[in-house]
């Protein structure tokens, strides 16, 4: 059993934007990483473990993107994020536990002909905001109601003193990634250009989610 922990995960020269680079991804529906967000993952299949132990011996970055559909290769959606593996540990079983740190939200050029199990992508790296941005506050208020009539109708379980210290852009990406929409509203979410539309949409699937009363009809499609 092994563990690691990443250095200076920012400091890395993917967030040189506009840059092309290759990527080993990792398609995974209902999974949204955000830059400066943490994505905690369990690796058990061995196309996906041998995609970890390549990175780990490169330069331990994945890029999580999600499927459009299904099947053993399904077409992807455009727009995906580089996370890079902050910490891992790896089990006797050959399984490993991850966290990713998101560096760089990314948009695929086109996919690579390859021999290795896992796919890969050149990618083109997106502009990203260098600070966390801020809502106004009645957005903030808004977000905030939505997503406690929203856990309550979950029976979810929140410290919402811990959620009010939150800044504006951990409390937005947070509830985006673990909200349970649909591939198309994650992606949804993923793409919108800033906080404040983020923000707002997300307000709104959590509303729609309230009329509807069941997840797997949470859905742009």
């Amino acid at each position: 059993m092994g563990r690691g922990d990443a250095a200076a995960a920012f400091g890395d020269p993917v967030r040189v934007m506009g840059e092309r680079t290759r990527l080993s991804i990792f398609p995974l529906p209902g999974a949204l990483l955000f830059p400066r967000m943490h994505l905690p993952l369990h690796i058990f299949e061995p196309r996906y473990r041998a995609m970890v132990s390549d990175s780990l011996a490169r330069d331990r970055r994945i890029g999580m993107i999600q499927p459009r559909g299904g099947g053993s290769i399904p077409p992807l959606f455009e727009i995906g994020c580089v996370g890079k593996i902050a910490h891992f540990e790896a089990l006797d079983d050959g399984r490993y536990n991850l966290v990713l740190e998101g560096l760089s939200l990314f948009r695929i050029v086109r996919e690579l002909d390859v021999t290795t199990a896992f796919r890969q992508v050149e990618a083109e790296l997106l502009a990203y905001p260098a600070e966390p941005e801020t809502l106004s506050h009645p957005a903030r208020a808004a977000l905030e109601s939505e997503a406690r009539r929203f856990a309550d109708a979950q029976g979810y379980a929140v410290d919402w003193e811990a959620v009010t210290k939150l800044d504006d852009e951990s409390l937005v990406n947070g509830v985006a990634q673990i909200a349970p929409f649909d591939a198309a509203a994650k992606q949804a979410l993923l793409e919108t250009p800033d906080l404040a539309a983020r923000a707002e949409l997300l307000t709104q699937l959590m509303a729609f989610f309230g009329r509807t009363g069941d997840a797997d009809e949470v859905t742009l499609l």
